[in-house]
């Protein structure tokens, strides 16, 4: 019987976005086990309401729990992490949960500009935990905000001349990057998916932008985390169990794909 250092941490996205998650997570913690759950069969989320977005989170951490006997979860989504994780601190009182949010924070004491782009979901963009955080950071720095309608989908169906098309879109919507007063020189990418994208989306911004992503604090705070309620697994290395209510095996395949 597993005993319960053993036990799984799950991970958990709309998709195959959160993959860029479990990298780091598996590089920060590399004897953990992990259980990496992409709910497919209702994705994209970014799109759809708070109140759907919330019951499918609310669903998937019953079944990880459930079926998996996870020991802390990783929402690997900032649609669901936006609509869902005050619901699921409440909810789950005993489980260490980690969500994932556009860093703001992070790209404010980078950016030399103080103009900083944010590319995310319309839902994320929305969301009152978006809101808050760029009201308590817009003094510091001045936020283009751009909705990215299509484009985790194009990553989740692997189209790149969709994904090229709509990061040439979006990042033009944005203004002018670069790292003269006035110009963007700090991009947020607020959706894990876009992660996948980065190649593209340097391409198309001025030499010397920074992009930024979230996995690394992610992954510093799920290793907190553990410390602290002393569920550090010991030495040796674990292993991915991968779940999906879509297709099993478009989701190996990318994993195969993109962790590497």
């Amino acid at each position: 019987m597993r005993s319960a250092l053993q036990a799984p941490i799950g991970v958990f996205d709309s998709g195959v976005g959160g993959l860029s998650i479990l990298k780091v997570l598996r590089a920060e913690l590399p004897a953990e086990s992990f259980v990496y759950l992409a709910d497919t069969a209702h994705a994209p989320y970014g799109e759809r309401g708070d109140a759907y977005v919330a019951e499918r989170t609310r669903a998937i951490v019953r079944r990880l729990r459930d079926e998996h006997a996870i020991k802390a979860l990783v929402v690997a989504c900032n649609t669901a992490t936006a609509a869902a994780i005050h619901l699921l601190r409440r909810e789950h009182p005993d489980l260490p949960l980690v969500g994932v949010e556009p860093a703001l924070k992070p790209a404010v004491a980078l950016s030399k500009t103080g103009r900083i782009g944010v590319m995310a979901t319309r839902v994320t963009l929305a969301s009152a935990k978006l809101r808050a955080l760029h009201d308590a950071l817009k003094d510091q720095a001045e936020f283009v905000l751009q909705p990215c309608d299509g484009l985790a989908d194009a990553i989740e169906n692997r189209d790149p001349a969709l994904v090229a098309a709509l990061c040439a879109r979006y990042t033009q919507a944005m203004g002018a990057f670069g790292t003269r007063p006035g110009q963007i020189d700090t991009l947020v990418l607020g959706c894990t998916h876009y992660a996948f994208a980065w190649d593209e989306l340097a391409a198309l911004v001025a030499p010397g932008t920074r992009l930024i992503e979230t996995g690394e604090p992610v992954a510093r705070q799920a290793r907190r985390l553990l410390e602290a309620n002393d569920q550090l697994a010991g030495t040796g290395a674990g292993g991915v169990e991968f779940v999906s209510t879509g297709s099993l095996t478009e989701l190996q395949a990318a994993a195969t794909r993109w962790l590497s």
